[in-house]
């Protein structure tokens, strides 16, 4: 077994992924890039280590079972457990909210929602063998309803990001739930999960509007990814640290 935390970043081929696995890199952790295209993840795990930073390639599409499933059999065999896994993947597919169906909402919950819950089912078992494991769920600003009441405001009025949002709300019920239930398993009560949310950060999402950078949006995740024992668990929180419900 390594001695280095082993970490998994889903959607870690650009953007804030890419990002958080090169700070947990820095940090000296055995990080797997996750990425649904094979070649995109090389070239990012080149760029990374063009700067001198390790990181290993591995092809995981959350939406798909087959693929999850051996990611975490790949885990297993060559670390025997994970200790931090970092729900990063996500999309957003803008359409006016007036005209969304139920169908059009599909694509954003199955990555957003569904593929987050079908990580985390299948390295549950080993998380559950790490000594201190972390799972971070990757959130949104849209997602928290102090923003979406105040009117006029920008995400009050994002009109476009219908979908997104409430997949982004259900990520947030869904942190809370999975702490409640590892609290009350004797097997899981190490495991720490908690939400975040990286601020208005410029990708591709957004057309690169956002004010921070990939960077900036980073550290909530990194942070709560490499807690200590003492910390919270079933949380929001913003890229300061505060609670952002």
């Amino acid at each position: 077994m390594s001695a280095k935390n082993i970490a998994l970043v889903t959607g870690a081929n650009k953007g804030i992924g890419l990002a958080t696995v090169r700070q947990l890199a820095e940090l000296g952790h055995t990080v797997l890039l996750g990425s649904r295209d094979v070649e995109q993840g090389e070239k990012a795990v080149k760029e990374l280590a063009d700067d001198g930073l390790v990181a290993r390639p591995v092809r995981l599409d959350v939406t798909d079972d087959n693929s999850v499933r051996e990611v975490a059999e790949l885990v297993e065999q060559d670390y025997g457990r994970l200790d931090v896994l970092v729900n990063n993947a996500g999309t957003l597919i803008r359409k006016p909210a007036v005209d969304v169906t139920a169908e059009d909402m599909r694509p954003e919950f199955e990555t957003n929602v569904f593929g987050l819950v079908r990580v985390i089912h299948a390295m549950l078992p080993l998380l559950r063998a790490s000594r201190s494991a972390r799972i971070v769920n990757v959130a949104s600003d849209s997602a928290m309803f102090a923003k979406a009441t105040e009117q006029g405001s920008m995400f009050a009025r994002s009109h476009e990001s219908f979908a997104y949002s409430a997949s982004k709300t259900a990520v947030n019920m869904l942190t809370v739930k999975y702490a409640n239930a590892f609290l009350d398993d004797p097997a899981l009560r190490h495991i720490k999960v908690n939400a975040v949310t990286p601020g208005y950060v410029a990708t591709d999402l957004n057309g690169f509007q956002g004010e921070f950078t990939t960077a900036e949006g980073a550290r909530a995740s990194v942070h709560w990814a490499t807690v200590g024992d003492d910390a919270p668990t079933g949380g929001f929180f913003d890229r300061e640290g505060a609670v952002a419900w």
